[in-house]
């Protein structure tokens, strides 16, 4: 692998402080070539627990790191870039979800992993699109639910689990953006392609998937498959991954609704990360996660659980 210089002085750089750079799938190639470890939530989650470096370097969104340093509070948690939010968490804000969590007080919280550190914190239970299905299942038959934030994850979890849930109304504009109608002209041109969605997508695209799972999941998908031919539903920065372990394998984005250049649907808040970033931030040792101690704590009590489960 061909490195630039600045991926090159990043690497002397991280050795340097002790430092371990996690990325998230999503994240820019030049990212995901210099990192440590390149995942899913779940993944990099357990990675952050495990790690013993003295600085986490998390080039992911603000959530992401946020379960980081939850998981490690006493190492040192940066962030590339402090705007890298995440549209899902952004859509349960906290006082408007407590107001609404009150009206089920006899129901347990179970939380995606793409919330803020508070919601963590109010919730009984967090799973990420890996686990979900394992969580949802462990939790006994005559509890009652709510899952928040994603409501197209909760929809497929009901589906699949026959579990009734009170869901939030929240949503990745990302993966909410696929168009219907441009799949279906892409199977015409492409009838033996399989169709990979991640369970954020709307249910309209996970009808039609044949094959449905985290960003992991899609991968060892394409990589296991004999299929030569994939529409994949999740933002396209898993395409360098995918590209590294199967080159041969022919991959086309599912186009979102908007008619613009870019076919693809793209997360905006991944993509303020850059490797220039990366360097200043770990050189300067700035953009540190601070959370309120109390939060931390709370918070970790569900995450060490869907850890345990999983």
């Amino acid at each position: 692998m061909d490195l630039s210089p600045l991926q090159s002085q990043l690497i002397t750089l991280k050795a340097q402080k002790n430092a371990v750079i996690l990325a998230h799938y999503y994240q820019r190639p030049e990212i995901q070539q210099i990192a440590d470890y390149v995942g899913d939530s779940l993944e990099l989650s357990r990675k952050a627990s495990e790690s013993h470096a003295e600085i986490l370097v998390f080039c992911g969104v603000h959530f992401m790191a946020e379960t980081a340093k939850i998981l490690n509070p006493y190492c040192k948690v940066l962030i590339p870039d402090l705007e890298a939010g995440c549209s899902l968490a952004d859509s349960c804000p906290l006082t408007e979800f407590i107001r609404w969590k009150r009206k089920y007080p006899e129901h347990v919280l179970v939380s995606y992993i793409n919330c803020s550190a508070e919601i963590k914190a109010l919730s009984d239970y967090i799973c990420t699109s890996s686990n979900a299905l394992k969580i949802i299942n462990s939790i006994a038959s005559d509890k009652k639910i709510i899952f928040a934030p994603d409501r197209n994850l909760g929809e497929y979890l009901i589906k699949e689990t026959g579990r009734e849930m009170v869901l939030w109304e929240g949503a990745c504009v990302v993966h909410e953006a696929f168009s219907v109608q441009k799949l279906i002209e892409l199977v015409r041109s492409y009838p033996s392609a399989k169709i990979l969605a991640h369970p954020e997508s709307k249910s309209e695209i996970l009808k039609i998937a044949h094959f449905i799972g985290s960003t992991t999941a899609l991968i060892n998908y394409v990589v296991e498959s004999p299929a030569d031919t994939f529409l994949i539903g999740t933002e396209v920065g898993i395409l360098h991954q995918i590209k590294e372990l199967s080159p041969d394998k022919y991959l086309i984005p599912i186009p979102t609704e908007e008619d613009n250049t870019c076919a693809c649907s793209e997360c905006a808040f991944m993509k303020v990360n850059t490797i220039q970033k990366v360097m200043d931030c770990l050189q300067s040792e700035s953009n540190e996660i601070i959370l309120d101690p109390m939060i931390q704590c709370l918070a970790l009590i569900p995450i060490q659980k869907m850890l345990q489960l999983s």
